[in-house]
């Protein structure tokens, strides 16, 4: 079997030293004939870098790299263009340090093409210099390709004011492609953010995103298809419907897709179901948005956006469902059309991300040493139906709670911050869970299903009666088999469980 490409983003390194390569050349040739400017926004660790670097390759005529691939009889290999390459894809960037970056990208062309800018003082006439040369040296128009385009805006996220310094800097950098068309043969910009027009590119907005092309969903990532047949053999005795439920479904408007992290790592793991794509980044500014506006956390499962809303990221106004889309803790779950246009229904992709987004926001939340023995109680409770121990650990867990999350704020009286701890804890559990469920009769607060058995809860704060509506509105009748009414009032005083009732039906 062939060796397995973790972490190589280099396509001449998979070719020549014999490392498995899923074929994404069609889909390149397709979009070297039909665009010019593009842009494509995939979440980190999806292939962007190398699929990129497969284009550099194509443009520079390396035939001898692309033997049996599905473009090696269908391109003209005689025919080459000088390709720029800028990629920020390393290291942390401030505007203070930009000017000093751009040069040292520029130089490492420079290099690579045998060309001397004059302009020493101005990376971004430097840039324009690089292209116009290019040009003239070899008598044949430009392609430019950059890698994470907007890495150095996310990095500073935290940091608004630094955010928007670095954004006005490369909003001036990438004004150049577009002042330098003439000379131009392709444009291709890839990131994990699509910036509005108005800011980042509005010197540039000739652009066309294919992020949400059906024709290129697959651009990135791997398909079952390429699960099931490439990587079967190192699969064997696997629990596929597990590698898919753990692994399997970001939607782009195409094929659902692997991450291709996810599965290389959890071959080379000896197939261990973890969290591989989560644990490279940590999404502390998602949660520190999370605590700021008092989020619903349930809504992050089946959340309605409008299609400017999903596509369009704003740093001055930071917008939760916007980030958490574009930077792949939710995708796609279904595509909404309606008088209104286009929108999406969102939710988290696969077990994965769910598990460990909810971890993470109880992490935030919780004391660290209350935390893990509650979720392993609370999954036994579960899977054995023992409702009945239910109560003492939920009072536990809300006693675990860090004081500064009731401070400053009134969350702690409504029932939206008690469905948010409790779905943010059932959900780290890996469990099949619906949050206001709807039923012919109305919404059901929080739905979970395990082992055959149907677990409906419902919240109130104060003085309520949540198990008689429950029973009055009989929102159990949508479900067959064992079902567990439950009904919690909470304290806001006490910042605890007041009252505890449940029934089987």
């Amino acid at each position: 079997m062939k060796k397995l490409p973790v972490g190589i983003q280099t396509f001449r390194t998979i070719i020549e030293d014999d490392y498995l390569y899923i074929d994404k050349t069609a889909m390149a040739r397709g979009l070297i004939d039909n665009y010019r400017y593009v842009f494509l926004s995939r979440p980190r660790r999806f292939g962007k870098s190398l699929f990129l670097d497969t284009l550099k390759n194509i443009f520079e005529g390396k035939r001898e790299l692309f033997k049996g691939l599905l473009i090696e009889e269908q391109w003209n290999w005689e025919v080459t263009w000088p390709v720029i390459k800028i990629s920020f894809s390393g290291g942390v960037h401030c505007r203070e340090s930009l000017k000093k970056n751009l040069f040292y990208i520029l130089k490492d062309n420079q290099e690579r093409l045998d060309i001397v800018c004059e302009e020493k003082e101005d990376p971004n006439q430097c840039f324009a210099e690089l292209i116009k040369k290019a040009f003239q040296k070899y008598n044949q128009k430009v392609v430019i390709l950059v890698d994470e385009y907007d890495k150095l805006i996310p990095d500073n996220i935290e940091h608004i004011p630094e955010a928007l310094a670095v954004r006005d800097g490369m909003h001036d950098f990438y004004t150049k492609i577009k002042e330098n068309d003439e000379y131009l043969r392709f444009a291709f910009l890839t990131g994990v953010s699509k910036f509005s027009k108005v800011s980042l590119f509005s010197g540039l907005n000739n652009l066309e995103d294919i992020s949400l092309n059906p024709e290129y969903g697959t651009v990135c990532g791997y398909t079952q298809l390429d699960v099931d047949t490439a990587f079967a053999p190192y699969l064997e005795g696997v629990d596929m419907e597990q590698v898919k439920r753990w692994y399997n479904g970001y939607n782009f408007l195409g094929d659902k897709v692997y991450n291709p992290y996810d599965i290389l790592l959890f071959i080379k793991n000896q197939k261990m179901f973890k969290n591989y794509w989560f644990e490279t980044g940590t999404p502390r500014f998602l949660i520190e948005l999370i605590k700021k506006n008092n989020y619903f956390i349930p809504k992050l499962n089946s959340l309605r956006v409008n299609e400017s809303l999903a596509n369009s990221f704003n740093i001055e106004s930071l917008n939760l469902e916007t980030i958490m889309f574009q930077t792949g803790y939710l995708t796609i779950k279904r595509l909404i059309q309606s008088g209104m246009g286009v929108g999406y229904e969102l939710g988290f992709p696969n077990k994965e991300v769910q598990i460990s987004f909810n971890e993470y926001i109880l992490q935030s939340m919780t004391s660290v040493s209350e935390k893990e023995p509650i979720r392993y109680e609370l999954l036994d409770i579960i899977n054995a139906g023992d409702i009945e121990s239910l109560e003492p650990v939920i009072r536990r867990l809300f006693s675990s709670i860090a004081y500064n999350n009731f401070t400053n704020n009134a969350i702690e009286g409504y029932e939206g911050f008690y469905a948010s701890v409790l779905y943010a804890y059932f959900a780290s559990l890996g469990l099949d869970i619906i949050a206001e469920d709807v039923s012919n009769k109305g919404r059901i607060d929080l739905t979970l299903k395990a082992e055959g058995r149907t677990f409906l809860f419902e919240f109130k704060v104060t003085g309520k009666e949540p198990l008689e509506q429950i029973k009055k509105m009989k929102y159990y009748e949508k479900y067959a088999g064992e079902r567990y009414l439950v009904g919690i009032v909470f304290d806001p005083k006490a910042r605890n469980v007041s009252k505890f009732e449940w029934e089987k039906i």
